[in-house]
């Protein structure tokens, strides 16, 4: 398992789908995910400190997770399985420690209202990282478009198998 962090949350433009971009904190991968619109908006409004009215849902979770005395402990984006990704929220409430599962949307919108770590499998970063070229200087121009590495994605996705998943 790899920590990452959230790097952006973009529209491709080419499909007009949001897409999160998890990004290795020690690499130079990422793992481009297409998430619904509700679940991109929930990301931005967390990463934005966005206030609210009234809780969204996300923050109904936080609440909820808070009012049983537990904790969000990480949350781990496990695999891919024909196009869809999967992820796990840990928690731990009493010292009990549970596995929760999610969507990878769900789950990273959560952590991003918790401030809890990221991580990836790192056979899941394997087969559908997409590495970002980086030149010395590792600021936003080196690191690529976030619709390139998008694009490199998506041909990925066409040319992978359900076998290349098998362990």
């Amino acid at each position: 398992m790899m920590e990452v962090r959230l790097a952006a949350v973009r529209v491709d433009l080419q499909s007009n789908t949001p897409v999160i971009l998890l990004q290795e904190k020690d690499g130079d991968r990422s793992l481009p995910i297409f998430i619904g619109a509700p679940e991109a908006t929930a990301i931005a409004y967390a990463i934005q400190g966005v206030d609210v009215p009234r809780p969204m849902t996300h923050d109904l979770m936080v609440d909820l997770i808070g009012a049983l005395g537990a904790t969000v402990v990480r949350v781990v984006v496990t695999e891919v399985r024909e196009t869809t990704y999967y992820a796990e929220i840990h928690l731990e409430m009493s010292g009990r420690r549970f596995e929760v599962s999610s969507r990878p949307s769900d789950a990273v919108a959560l952590a991003a209202r918790t401030g809890s770590p990221l991580f990836v499998a790192e056979e899941l970063m394997d087969v559908a990282g997409v590495l970002v070229e980086t030149g010395e200087d590792d600021d936003e121009e080196t690191r690529g478009e976030p619709d390139e590495i998008v694009g490199r994605f998506r041909e990925f996705l066409d040319q992978v198998r359900p076998e290349d998943f098998s362990g």
